[in-house]
């Protein structure tokens, strides 16, 4: 019975979101036989990666896959861009890690947050290499999700994002 439920729960053409490589879209359902088991498995495309992922549909739920967030939450991920840089005075390495895992989280907000705080102005300092690949990261997830769960091109989405941080640098 929940074999069945896992598989309505996302079907071929859905996009989803997988928290260690973001937006992806499930192309079909197959079976295939790993060490003498049958296994049903999603294949996902991230066709920006060029990269195909097999996820048995078992624990398409504990490794975290989930469905694109709703608009309500994508607002909710905008609002958090407009607020304030939280930058914690911890070491860098430790900051890192946490970006990392927010990233990771797959959480649409928490992704928000780590753009938010790394994001900088044209007249504030510099970014160091490993700040700007995090920032690069976050905001590219958050684009690509805001893009599929808008149905807009990811260009749009980018706009969309960069028109909402430089409105907080207005203010």
């Amino acid at each position: 019975m929940s074999k069945s439920k896992k598989t309505a729960e996302f079907r071929p053409n859905d996009f989803v979101v997988y928290p260690a490589h973001g937006v992806g879209q499930i192309v079909s359902i197959e079976q295939q036989d790993v060490a003498g088991i049958t296994l049903e498995m999603f294949v996902i495309t991230f066709d920006k990666d060029k990269m195909t992922l097999r996820v048995p549909t078992a624990k398409a739920s504990s490794v975290g896959m989930r469905s694109l967030s709703s608009p309500d939450i994508v607002g909710k991920a905008m609002d958090t861009l407009k607020g304030r840089a939280r930058v914690k005075r911890a070491m860098w390495s430790r900051r890192a890690q946490e970006y990392e895992q927010k990233i990771n989280s797959g959480d649409l907000i928490s992704i928000a947050e780590v753009v938010r705080d790394l994001h900088r102005n044209d007249d504030q300092r510099e970014q160091s290499y490993s700040e700007r690949q995090l920032y690069e990261a976050a905001l590219e997830r958050l684009t690509r999700e805001v893009a599929a769960v808008d149905g807009v091109e990811e260009f749009k989405a980018q706009e969309r994002v960069g028109e909402v941080l430089g409105s907080r640098n207005a203010a």
